[in-house]
């Protein structure tokens, strides 16, 4: 475990800003953090993964700590059902692949999200009518607060839409999570009428987890810009949630508003519906803007400052508010 000193984080964050970290130290093994908590507890501590959902807005005047643990395994637990177990360091998208062709259906509408494994519970990552808590058995997890690693249940990590007990405390760091998924008689959900539009482009009439994969990693591919060519964190804001009362100002005034009803009279608002009628899709100033493809996404086009994106969310966030007097939260991380 060797610290590393005025590393640059250009790398370590997908939307590619350049800024440097005081201090660096990558962890392979679940035993170093143990080492690190030792020497180290007492400094300012950043623990990133993937970096796929944080946004740099300036150099950051401590010691970054890069969870990097590798590996994965599954163990059968009948004749329907394998746990799956992943270290915090896996690239997710390998790992539906993984699972997707081992037989193994849960995760496969989950294809293509960016990221590591050991942010998907802290996001509760979803797509497509399923979310990671459906398939989450239970996470392990080790507390920063008192140097411990415990082990959190499903019950126990409090998942909500984009939300988690890890989001919340920062001092739980994940470190494997462990996933039931089928082995036959797949829960197959395609419900959304693009995945089953993508199925007949395909020619699929009786779909396999396979073509669920394959449909959900081509829609994405259309309709997101990939990171590795265009710096971005994907979604950028939630979408928001609304009572009656507020949905009702808004069908009033707004002709053919989307929504979908949720439990507890509440009512999901698409933001990317939102943000484009308030003609910010597409919208670039000079090296970074909102993605042509996606108003949910905004983009380094490449040499942008974490300042000037954070500044454009700002404005979405404020213009959408004077429309629509609906307050957009983001899912992105601002450090």
């Amino acid at each position: 475990m060797i610290v590393k000193k005025n590393q640059s984080l250009l790398k370590l964050n997908s939307f590619r800003i350049d800024v440097c970290a005081k201090e660096y130290v990558e962890i392979t093994k679940e035993s170093e953090l143990l080492e690190l908590y030792g020497k180290h507890r007492k400094k300012k501590i950043l623990f990133i993964g993937g970096g796929s959902n944080i946004l740099f807005t300036k150099n950051f005047n401590g010691l970054v700590v890069h969870l990097n643990i590798k590996g994965k395994n599954y163990k059968k637990i009948n004749d329907e059902y394998v746990m799956v177990s992943a270290s915090s360091g896996e690239n997710w998208n390998d790992l539906v692949n993984w699972c997707v062709n081992s037989g193994f259906g849960g995760v496969e509408n989950l294809s293509l999200i960016p990221g590591n494994v050991g942010g998907a519970p802290v996001q509760n990552i979803g797509a497509y009518g399923r979310e990671l808590k459906d398939v989450l058995v239970s996470c392990k997890v080790y507390n920063w607060e008192n140097g411990t690693f415990c082990e959190f249940q499903r019950s126990q990590c409090d998942f909500d839409y984009r939300d988690s007990i890890f989001k919340k405390n920062k001092n739980l760091l994940i470190t494997k999570v462990n996933l039931k998924l089928t082995t036959k008689n797949h829960l197959i959900i395609s419900s959304y009428s693009g995945v089953n539009e993508e199925l007949k482009k395909l020619g699929v009439k009786s779909a396999s987890i396979k073509d669920i994969s394959k449909a959900v990693s081509n829609i994405r591919s259309r309709k997101l810009p990939n990171p590795e060519k265009i710096g971005n964190a994907g979604s950028f804001f939630k979408n928001p949630i609304v009572e009656k009362n507020q949905l009702d100002f808004l069908v009033k005034n707004f002709e053919n508003i989307p929504y979908y009803p949720l439990d507890n009279n509440l009512f999901k608002i698409p933001a990317a519906w939102l943000i484009e009628k308030c003609g910010f899709k597409g919208k670039k100033f000079t090296n970074f803007g909102v993605s042509e493809k996606q108003p949910l996404v905004l983009v380094n086009y490449g040499g942008a400052s974490g300042k000037e994106i954070l500044q454009l969310s700002k404005s979405i966030v404020s213009t959408v508010k004077k429309i629509f007097r609906i307050d957009l939260q983001t899912e992105v991380n601002i450090i």
